[in-house]
């Protein structure tokens, strides 16, 4: 394959040296040791940021089903208190630039676990708006800031992986608080305590445990260039791949407001994604909300836990190919298209509970498969560092609207039918397949009108200081590949890492 024009028209070495370093043409899937390397990585970031969502995934949909609903005299309009998340995720990604994420996030982890152990005592509804308030603004800032915190390590076409399976522990936890679930439910009644009131007791003590875990097994890890756990020619290695993906430049990494403006202005990448998450989110809790089809608590809570299993195998299949392709909109595409079949089955006149409990399958691995996608064509495509925290944070803020939207067309009065709730999730399901057409196109358009630029000699980097190169991230005229060769760093030894950094690659991901 030819270089791209914008390719051709770059000026190579004026790379910024970090440590001893030279380029080489070593294809990057041909390096032994950054594959050990990523590994290294996955082991030390990945089971733990996956449990820790676990936890706070798992207390979602089942208390519903324990009671508490029944209890406190609740509707399914008064249980969307619970989702207090869509104005502090933003501000929860800047905090965590500012405050360590080694520390944030058990900190965070470490309040909503005291929280929910609160939440199983409450008696009445008001104390249990409290409650709930509280643990959504604990909890607002865990997946936008570990995604955020992903970026720091993983490169363009790793990252939709890593978030599948941080983000199919919301999937595990589906299938296992099931299970959980149908165990605690036979203390009902215990202290004087409903299965309820135990789910969240029980959870809450555990994700305490697990916060003060985290909190050691996560020092050190802030960013790669202060690793502990690598080694000097890794950390300078990942360091330079960091900064210098989206621009041959780098980036600034700085904490300016001019960038958190930049996010909540950008439209190309930033509007349409926010439109596909919304579509997205709206399916993805009703998975949570339209179960048990008439049948008993015990067995809904066991009938929940295959379509999870099946909906994490084919999140992380997906999401590999995605990034083996590198490209996001098929993701999404055939991830919603799959969801719009499953409850289209739901919505359908057919009186067996067989045919409809296939459609849960469909249902669940289809939304579960495609948010990842949508996380990862983001942050693929805004830079520099503070605007694609705040993207990705605004991104899974306004989605949460979906998870208001589906709690109320989901109402009590409905079951075991729900088709009020169908149908709206129906309509979001196709509107989000519209949008992803429609936002891949424009970033295509915007793509080849880049290299026609390129290939007539415009956006000349003469005009531009190295600092406002820098700065412009994913709208910088070097936007792209530094250079048409690997980077090599040379550690101690002669040990060194190679990568492919980006060749040829387009300007925003489609």
């Amino acid at each position: 394959m030819a270089p791209s024009p914008r390719a051709e028209s770059l000026t190579s070495a004026e790379d910024e040296k970090v440590g001893p370093q030279v380029f080489e043409d070593i294809p990057a899937s041909h390096s032994r040791k950054e594959k050990r390397l990523y590994r290294k990585i996955d082991l030390r970031l990945m089971p733990i940021l996956s449990l820790v969502y676990l936890l706070a995934f798992m207390d979602r949909g089942n208390a519903k089903l324990e009671g508490l609903v029944t209890q406190l005299k609740m509707t399914s309009q008064d249980y969307t208190v619970a989702l207090p998340y869509c104005l502090l995720e933003p501000p929860s990604n800047l905090f965590l630039r500012k405050f360590r994420p080694s520390r944030y996030i058990p900190f965070l982890n470490l309040l909503w676990g005291i929280v929910m152990t609160l939440m199983g005592l409450v008696k009445t509804y008001p104390q249990f708006v409290g409650t709930r308030i509280c643990l959504g603004v604990c909890e607002a800032g865990l997946f936008p800031g570990v995604v955020y915190f992903l970026t720091f390590w993983y490169s363009r076409y790793q990252l939709q992986t890593r978030v599948a399976i941080f983000f199919g522990a919301t999937t595990i936890a589906g299938a296992f608080s099931g299970l959980l679930a149908y165990g605690i439910s036979f203390m009902s009644g215990t202290q004087g305590l409903l299965g309820w009131s135990w789910i969240f007791i029980l959870e809450g003590i555990a994700t305490v445990v697990v916060a003060i875990i985290s909190a050691f097994w996560l020092h050190g890890c802030d960013s790669p260039e202060e690793a502990s756990f690598l080694t000097p020619a890794e950390r300078q290695f990942l360091s330079y791949r960091r900064r210098h993906e989206s621009s041959s430049v780098g980036e600034d990494e700085s904490l300016k407001s001019v960038y958190v403006w930049r996010a909540v202005k950008e439209w190309q990448a930033s509007l349409g994604s926010l439109l596909i998450a919304l579509c997205i989110v709206v399916p993805l809790y009703a998975n949570a909300l339209f179960l048990p089809f008439g049948y008993s608590v015990a067995v809904s809570q066991l009938l929940t836990v295959p379509p999870y299993v099946f909906a994490a195998i084919i999140t992380i299949t997906g999401s590999l190919i995605a990034d083996r392709i590198k490209r996001r909109s098929p993701s999404i595409v055939i991830g919603l298209t799959i969801g719009l079949i499953g409850f289209a089955i739901n919505i359908s006149n057919v009186k067996s509970r067989g045919p409809k409990y296939f459609g849960t399958f469909l249902c669940t691995a289809g939304t579960y498969s495609a948010f990842p996608a949508t996380i990862a064509w983001l942050g693929n495509n805004l830079a520099p560092s503070t605007k694609r925290g705040v993207g990705i944070a605004m991104q899974l803020g306004l989605g949460n609207i979906g998870a208001i939207i589906a709690s109320v067309s989901y109402r009590t009065k409905d079951e075991p039918h729900f088709t009020l709730g169908h149908s709206v999730v129906i309509g979001f399901t196709c509107a989000g397949i519209i949008v992803t057409f429609l936002v891949a196109l424009i970033l295509a358009r915007i793509n080849a009108d880049r290299d026609a630029q390129a290939l007539n000699g415009e956006n000349s980097l003469g005009s531009y200081t190295k600092e406002e190169l820098a700065g412009l991230g994913d709208r910088a005229p070097t936007s792209d590949t530094p250079s048409d060769h690997d980077v090599c760093t040379r550690g101690r030894g002669g040990g060194g890492f190679c990568a492919s950094l980006y060749r040829r690659r387009p300007w925003y991901s489609c």
